[in-house]
């Protein structure tokens, strides 16, 4: 007799991890306000502070050579040096200034029309099948503008997809996929190179005094990995997440998204002008650029390197490449009467940084602890500890730095201060065994950038909240981080599988770069 064939339901799967999802997104959304989560997190970090501060521990902190020590946050000195310096903790909390100068000048652009005038344009030449990569390929070069991305690209992929009829936060999703998940994957050499190299090159020299690492040692891989991330975002965003989206509609009092009707002479003539005058400012820059002792570059000629007056000119300079054209569009168009009505366009685009200003006070002063404390170093030296202990051979030591930066991007959102503290611990280990500086510097640029876009405790991710807000108030952390939690696993996964095949096939991983050493 023969045996029924069982029925497997095709749809199954997809209905566990659309609950799953949810799950996820209730018990998040579950927690506090952003705000009190992080003074929550600040307060545990001073409790634990206290309590490991008499322990004793045998990692050695690599920035200074001696055993780690925790440093008790709840002392008198801890608690008045923190009173002291909170005013300048927070002002200096580095996304603030990116976030309120960048949005001054985007406020104008978008507020005078000439944002939504260049959507139309570009809507009308881009299939709305295509919309997605191009969103996500915006995002991934947009890191070559350091941060400029989160404030620029992720809000405007919300635009773009709500002006297309799209859900407009399945818009900031791919945005955030590419500018934050896809980190480490970029066509255009970025500041984040030449960064990594200096501390890679100097942990390397532990075990060789003479050995030198290439600034884009990874360039070839990093650039073959944004055809990846394209992918990944592409299906994720398409398939999975809008259609999850789709069952909830947008707040019915949320602002509408750009009328698609046909554009008047006068914002046609407005906008190319504008858009001319960017354009020259930009040929300026780069006539101002090309000679070797240009005022921008740094004494030895440099563009890229973080010290270089460009990379540190960024911000004021999307200010002026928005505000200018902006303006200019504005006046044309007849939608700028006075100067005031230019100043009101800064203040409304203010207004809506209000909640991000306060999140921001709270998660500048977690940092703050976090850091004094040594907790995230502790944690980041017991997990090398940990690997370093299992002997693993080097292939599978490979995959579990991949994982061990993905966990501690978790708790440690800066990327040069992970790879500060476990960079001397991996690159000399792994040169032991025969695998080469350039190889353990692309596998953890592989795990550092794949779980960016699940942690609250990265600085812009309040912001993505804030932006999504916009559309569907309710929206909490739970939310993003469901939302974002299927392009950090498949980007970890698939990721990690493309750097080992990369390394079978024996691709190059960029300039002067190898897989073994010697």
């Amino acid at each position: 007799m023969a045996t029924e064939a069982k029925q497997v339901d095709p749809g199954a799967e997809s209905r566990f991890i659309d609950r799953m999802l949810n799950g996820i997104e209730v018990l998040g959304n579950k927690l506090p306000d952003p705000a009190i989560l992080f003074l929550i997190a600040m307060l545990t970090i001073w409790v634990l502070s206290a309590l490991l501060a008499p322990v004793q521990f045998s990692e050695i902190d690599p920035r200074s050579g001696e055993p780690l020590q925790i440093k008790n946050q709840l002392t008198g000195g801890s608690i008045a040096v923190f009173l002291s310096t909170m005013v300048t903790t927070f002002t200096g909390f580095a996304p603030l200034g990116v976030v309120l100068v960048a949005m001054l000048g985007v406020g104008v652009a978008e507020h005078s029309g000439y944002i939504n005038t260049g959507i139309k344009y570009m809507l009308n030449v881009t299939p709305k099948s295509l919309l997605t990569p191009m969103v996500v390929v915006v995002g991934i070069v947009s890191h070559t503008a350091v941060d400029a991305g989160y404030v620029l690209v992720i809000p405007l992929g919300g635009v773009i997809f709500y002006a297309a009829g799209r859900h407009p936060i399945a818009g900031i999703a791919a945005a955030f996929a590419g500018v934050s998940g896809g980190f480490s994957a970029n066509f255009v050499p970025a500041a984040i190179d030449p960064l990594l190299q200096g501390f890679t090159q100097s942990a390397a020299q532990i075990v060789d005094p003479n050995a030198q690492v290439n600034p884009l040692c990874n360039y070839y891989f990093t650039s073959m990995s944004s055809f990846l991330i394209i992918g990944l975002s592409w299906f994720i965003t398409d398939r999975i997440i809008e259609p999850r989206l789709n069952a909830n509609p947008v707040d019915a009092d949320a602002e509408a998204p750009p009328e698609m009707d046909t554009l008047e002479a006068k914002e046609k003539r407005a906008f190319w002008f504008a858009t001319a005058i960017m354009i020259i400012g930009l040929i300026i820059l780069a006539i101002v650029l090309i000679p070797k002792d240009s005022p921008l570059r740094t004494p030895d000629g440099q563009i890229t390197s973080f010290t270089a007056p460009i990379m540190q000119s960024i911000v004021p300079l999307i200010f002026l490449l928005f505000i200018i054209p902006g303006a200019v569009y504005g006046y044309m168009a007849g939608v700028f009467k006075k100067s005031k009505d230019v100043i009101d366009t800064m203040t409304k685009a203010m207004n809506g940084m209000a909640y991000y200003i306060v999140m921001a006070f709270f998660c500048a002063l977690f940092i703050y602890a976090f850091g004094k404390s040594n907790i995230g170093a502790l944690l980041a030296l017991k997990g090398a500890a940990f690997l370093r202990a299992l002997g693993l051979p080097g292939q599978v030591t490979i995959i579990g730095i991949i994982f061990l930066s993905a966990a501690v991007n978790l708790v440690v959102g800066s990327a040069s201060a992970k790879w500060a503290l476990i960079g001397p611990i991996f690159v000399p280990m792994l040169m032991q065994v025969n695998l080469s500086p350039e190889l353990t510097q692309a596998a953890y640029r592989v795990g550092d950038s794949s779980s960016n876009i699940i942690t609250p405790l990265m600085p812009y991710f309040p912001l993505v909240v804030v932006f999504c807000q916009k559309y569907i108030k309710k929206t909490g952390i739970g939310t993003l981080v469901s939302i974002m939690l299927p392009y950090s696993v498949t980007f970890l996964i698939a990721w990690t599988f493309f750097l080992v095949i990369y390394w079978l096939i024996g691709l190059p991983l960029g300039l002067q770069a190898s897989y073994v050493y010697p």
